[in-house]
């Protein structure tokens, strides 16, 4: 549980969200264009699919922030 409590807490360290951010922005957007661009401009977004938006880029942005950790508790 400890374990998880220090993820979480590392998910707001404004020194690993920096690139996590950069890192969910590009990801996050191919992620939107390839699973929602018809929908998008073709104006036809329900909440469903505004939920999985966010979701596109709340996945990488955690990812980031996990390879980050782990790469610092290697060294």
């Amino acid at each position: 549980m400890d374990v998880i409590k220090k993820y979480v807490a590392s998910l707001f360290d404004p020194v690993l969200a920096a690139g996590a951010v950069k890192v969910a922005l590009v990801v996050g957007t191919i992620l939107l264009l390839i699973n929602h661009a018809d929908a998008l401009f073709n104006n036809n977004m329900t909440v469903h699919r505004w939920v999985s938006v966010c979701l596109s880029y709340l996945v990488p942005y955690m990812v980031s922030i996990h390879g980050r950790i782990s790469a610092k508790n290697k060294k």
